[in-house]
């Protein structure tokens, strides 16, 4: 009940909040309706005061909200500001776009999860820990992605259709570009915890028997799969309304690209009908995985009779991160000394030479000058970010009933919409980027941590350290966090790449990096448009990328729970009144 309550309240303060929205930022929201309904009338102090009394925008925002809040009571979100139409059947079309697309691209992404794991499956958890291509494919951005599937595969190939909405063809395209990064994540994450599931005393002793490796395989992916469901969850919410740059290269009127549009012109009835959808669509998936693990686990979760997944093992390679490393100072090595900003027309989007490695841009800049001058800005502020991120995370998974409430509203949050709150509340400055990706980005590690937690707690070897009198610090400092805390840090180095790109592309608000900034984003942003012509401009900052989440990747392997050695117990003493009964 509490936490129904909690959940409650929060939903109800995200959806005040963007209510607010244009009166905390300090913007006339009758201006920017103005500019989105004819950007070339004049706003006259008559044409304002005339928009202002028909939103009714004079009485403020606590009677618009009360009003909203009070029609949706009665089954009624309102009507556009911007088209006067009704709101609930536009979102509710624009939800079972998303709903749709979203189902697809899960498919992908199972598939792809699948895959990335299929060794591990195949050699019954026996290799050493890697996973660069995982990585690499995990680091591509989302629209890069888009834009290759959609001028290679739909325009040159002609094998799908690239652009609408028409029918089953047009989901496939836009579906592999959502799919394929999230199904990487999630293969990531998956084929961390195989190893520890292929070493648990059942699927040794049915190796001993014969059973078929088939079989044993299918039961260490029932093992390791409820760990997983919660941040699968995340993805459910996110590839339906985060799925804003797919949907805007693809022409899709998904629910994604409907609130972008909302946000931007401040059109708060469909802004705010479109969050709750996503709101009600993150409560339900939270709540089917956390039915969906407490049913594949069984009784052993409530009887405390799991194994740990987390077992000490050796740890990774170390040659190739040295080598992605060398690889990366390299790059930034060569291009420092060169000018970023030097532009020459007359080598406009030159191809890779001896003169410039990278080629050049729309304006004859050296890439290579670009791209190396943008990692150290790049990646101090994508480490500062996932370091907090990692620290909220772990802090707020260790406390799930207060955290998992709080991740399902963040996690229908947006980013463009998370952005905007953020610049409201703190005002823009050279911080608000990282304030508004820290913001979100500690959502899914607090889920993971959470759900690591919650299985540990249900092992064996906690519940007789428990028995033995273990105190709650002892615990928490000896058994939980040593298991818990390497995989989390992993999964967090896994999204270095994904806050960096997060970080740069948040210029398109006018939050981030602006032009001529070399960020790797921006390079990737603005360079986009001549990914046909020029494929370099946009392959070297990408490039960049893949490497950066490879490198990251292959150095968290090494990040393994250390062999125990000799230690002791704090033994609590028990009263009788403690004491069980006989």
């Amino acid at each position: 009940m509490k936490s129904a309550l909690w959940r409650a309240g929060l939903a109800l303060a995200l959806v005040c909040g963007i209510g607010l929205l244009p009166w905390l930022s300090r913007t006339d929201p009758a201006l920017t309706v103005l500019k989105a309904r004819a950007q070339d009338r004049e706003p006259t102090p008559e044409v304002l005061a005339a928009v202002r009394d028909q939103l009714g925008l004079d009485r403020g925002p606590l009677p618009l909200l009360g009003q909203w809040l009070t029609g949706l009571v009665r089954g009624d979100a309102g009507r556009s500001w911007i088209s006067g139409a009704e709101v609930a059947p536009d979102v509710l079309q624009a939800l079972s776009v998303s709903l749709l697309l979203m189902a697809v691209a899960c498919l992908a992404a199972v598939c792809t999860a699948v895959a990335v794991c299929a060794r591990t499956l195949y050699r019954g958890g026996r290799r050493r820990p890697g996973g660069t291509g995982s990585a690499v494919l995990a680091a591509l951005p989302e629209f890069l992605t888009a834009s290759v599937l959609a001028t290679v595969v739909g325009v040159h190939l002609g094998w799908l259709p690239a652009l609408g909405w028409y029918g089953p063809r047009w989901t496939v395209l836009p579906a592999l570009a959502l799919g394929l990064p999230a199904g990487a994540v999630l293969g990531r994450l998956l084929d961390d915890l195989l190893p520890g599931a292929f070493a648990e005393p059942w699927a040794r002793a049915a190796a001993a028997r014969g059973l078929p490796g088939r079989r044993i395989a299918r039961q260490a992916l029932r093992r390791c799969v409820p760990a997983l469901l919660p941040n699968a969850a995340l993805f459910v919410v996110g590839l339906t309304g985060g799925a804003v740059a797919v949907e805007q290269i693809f022409d899709i009127p998904g629910l994604g690209r409907t609130t972008l549009q909302a946000a931007l012109a401040q059109d708060l009835p469909v802004l705010q009908a479109g969050t709750l959808a996503l709101l009600l669509l993150g409560a339900a998936a939270s709540g089917a995985a956390r039915l969906t693990a407490r049913l594949l686990i069984g009784p052993a979760l409530r009887d405390g009779a799991l194994s740990t997944l987390h077992r000490p093992t050796p740890p990774a390679h170390r040659t190739l991160p040295l080598v992605l490393g060398a690889a990366l100072l390299a790059t930034v090595a060569l291009g420092l000394p060169r000018d970023p900003l030097a532009v020459t027309t007359g080598e406009r989007l030159q191809p890779p030479s001896a003169q410039h490695p990278f080629g050049t841009d729309a304006l004859g800049r050296d890439l290579l000058a670009r791209v190396a001058h943008g990692t150290l800005d790049t990646l101090l502020l994508a480490l500062a970010v996932s370091a907090a991120a990692l620290l909220a995370g772990v802090l707020l998974g260790l406390l799930p009933r207060l955290s998992g409430p709080l991740v399902d509203t963040v996690n229908a949050v947006p980013p463009v919409l998370a952005a905007l709150l953020v610049t409201a509340v703190a005002g823009g400055g050279p911080n608000t980027p990282a304030l508004a990706v820290t913001a979100v980005a500690w959502a899914p590690l607090a889920t993971h941590t959470a759900a690591l937690l919650q299985q540990e707690r249900a092992t064996l070897h906690f519940t007789a350290t428990r028995a033995l009198g273990a105190g709650r610090r002892h615990l928490l400092r000896r058994e939980l966090v040593p298991a818990v805390l390497p995989p989390v840090v992993r999964h967090a180095l896994l999204r270095l790449p994904g806050v960096a790109l997060a970080l740069a592309s948040l210029g398109f608000l006018g939050l981030g990096a602006q032009p001529p900034s070399p960020e790797w984003g921006q390079l990737l942003a603005e360079n986009q448009p001549y990914a046909e012509r020029a494929p370099w401009a946009v392959l070297a900052p990408a490039a960049l990328l893949a490497l950066l989440g490879a490198l990251a990747v292959t150095a968290a392997g090494g990040l393994r729970r250390p062999r125990p050695g000799p230690r002791t117990v704090e033994v609590v003493p028990v009263t009788a009144a403690q004491a069980p009964a006989r």
